[in-house]
């Protein structure tokens, strides 16, 4: 399997050839371009496919043959749909992890208080979700996620030991902050894409043609979209047979820090 440091080692040496060989026999520059290219193109995906593993090994999923899945959140707490979510939660007994942004906890602490009192986990999804927070270092990275465990903890006495990088990016500096952090960073095997996704029909049945066993399915607590389909989602999962598990106990992973101050 392909990692950043064999990647690394596996191109290093090719370069190592080619110059050796070049002393014997001419090598046209397109050979050197086409090189890097690939060798860049092999860091993208490492970097944008979080479930590649390639630059820290993320959990994705769960193995298993037995039809359990987790529901997963992102980017709130949020004005809109958050409580609306968390009532539908509720009124159908679906336990879910809920990656929050530190930066909106202040002015919605009550909608973090509501997920904890009703049996759902919080993750880390960093305090700013900055959109250049891949190109951070790793020690303004830790800084920007340990100012988020603060807000989380400071309203429900919990520190979150689960992260979701941002955008499900990861890099050196990612890995960096994760591991110095003592983090487990989370990922996704299937996104919904609700962000982009504002056809109700087409979430739906992207939910449907790709739910497996063990899955992690990323949906984001902001979206319209996702509250509208929510019930019928749920009762289509259960009455195929599935059964929806809280992240941490799929995955069998204490969810925080510590215990409760």
């Amino acid at each position: 399997m392909l990692n950043f440091r064999n990647t690394n080692i596996l191109f290093a040496s090719l370069l190592v050839v080619f110059i050796a060989l070049n002393f014997f026999m001419h090598f046209p520059v397109l050979l050197y371009v086409f090189t890097i290219v690939a060798y860049t193109l092999l860091l993208f995906h490492g970097s944008y496919f979080i479930s590649s593993g390639f630059y820290i090994k993320v959990i994705c999923s769960r193995q298993t043959e037995n039809k359990v899945v987790a529901f997963s959140f992102d980017d709130g707490p949020a004005e809109n749909y958050t409580l609306e979510i968390l009532q539908v939660l509720k009124d159908t007994g679906v336990p879910a992890a809920f990656f929050c942004i530190g930066s909106k906890i202040p002015g919605n602490e009550p909608q973090l208080r509501t997920m904890h009192e009703q049996g759902h986990i919080i993750g880390n999804h960093s305090d700013s979700h900055h959109f250049w927070f891949d190109l951070f270092s790793w020690r303004k990275m830790l800084r920007d996620m340990q100012t988020m465990d603060e807000r989380v903890k400071h309203v429900i006495g919990f520190t979150p030991k689960l992260f979701r990088p941002p955008y499900g990016v990861t890099n050196p500096n990612v890995k960096k902050a994760i591991i110095t952090g003592s983090y487990i960073p989370i990922g996704w095997s299937l996104r919904s894409m609700d962000t982009v996704t504002t056809d109700e029909k087409k979430l739906f049945e992207k939910i449907k043609r790709n739910i497996k066993p063990g899955a992690i399915i990323l949906f984001h607590d902001t979206s319209r979209t996702t509250l509208a389909i929510l019930p019928e989602l749920i009762r289509f999962v259960r009455g195929n047979g599935y059964q929806i598990i809280r992240l941490d106990k799929m995955i069998n992973i204490e969810p925080y820090c510590q215990k409760k101050l």
